[in-house]
């Protein structure tokens, strides 16, 4: 599975900001944190029970910073997803994890398909905490 296709399935929704607070360095101090955003289209009617699936246990994924799913208000269809990791490492590592992987297997036959994809490397703002 990509790792769009994750993301995807965890998390998306109502034109997602995502904000920033501290300088965007890893718990090193030198390097830069990772960011993800993506549009996921759901399949016409399953929105919000694939947003309920990329919502389940987003809290254990170590790593994640920042973790912002929201529903795009003009299409009903699509989702969101803004991703804030302490680096490219941690999100990769999350691609394993056993309830990741078992929310991917059940999100799957709700998804049309993605599109956008975009890595970020956040800097600063508001909102995000370490």
């Amino acid at each position: 599975m990509d790792d769009l296709t994750r993301r995807t399935l965890m998390a998306t929704g109502l034109a997602a900001t995502a904000a920033f607070t501290l300088p965007a360095t890893a718990a090193t101090g030198d390097e830069p944190i990772y960011g993800l955003m993506g549009k996921m289209i759901a399949t016409p009617g399953k929105r919000d029970a694939l947003i309920a699936i990329l919502l389940e246990g987003t809290g254990a994924m170590p790593g994640c910073l920042s973790y912002i799913v929201a529903k795009d208000l003009k299409d009903e269809n699509a989702i969101w997803i803004t991703e804030v990791w302490d680096s490219k490492e941690s999100h990769a590592a999350s691609l394993k994890l056993p309830a990741v992987q078992a929310a991917i297997a059940k999100g799957r036959p709700m998804i049309a398909g993605f599109e956008s994809h975009t890595e970020t490397e956040p800097v600063g703002g508001f909102g995000l905490k370490r």
